[in-house]
């Protein structure tokens, strides 16, 4: 059984896994029990499972955990303690969430961008992430406001 060890939202993590090709996005929810990155489509085009890696995202369905030793990864559980966090924020202050499956991928793209320097509708036009429930519009609005 394959052994690796991860830094997983600064802290460094040894996980067992079955396989070495094993995604990413399966680590996180059953190994390391971090269940805020979602399983959506599974072939890298929704976007829930979008985490933060080395500051870059990365859709967590399409990265096997052998891609990802030595990397620093951020999920939407790192990404502030206490919702701190300035897309958090504007997150909660528009009202954005419906079903809010979608919406710790849309946060790890916002803040992703916002760590390369991007603000507002240059992060909006950026977002490629899929909500079924369509809360677009709100969305916009948020990302428009940081």
């Amino acid at each position: 059984m394959p052994s690796y060890t991860l830094n997983v939202n600064g802290v460094e993590r040894p996980v067992n896994v079955s396989a070495a090709d094993m995604p990413l996005l399966w680590v996180l929810r059953d190994v390391l029990n971090l269940t805020g990155t979602k399983y959506g489509c599974g072939i890298e085009v929704c976007g829930a499972c979008t985490v933060m890696v080395n500051g870059e995202p990365q859709k967590s369905c399409d990265m096997d955990v052998s891609s990802a030793v030595g990397k620093r990864i951020v999920t939407i559980e790192g990404l502030s303690p206490d919702r701190s966090h300035p897309a958090q924020k504007a997150w909660i202050a528009h009202q954005v969430p419906q079903c809010g499956y979608c919406q710790s991928g849309m946060l790890m793209a916002t803040a992703c961008a916002m760590q390369a320097g991007h603000h507002g509708s240059s992060i909006a036009s950026e977002l490629n992430n899929v909500c079924v429930c369509g809360t677009y519009q709100r969305i916009k609005s948020a990302v428009t406001a940081l």
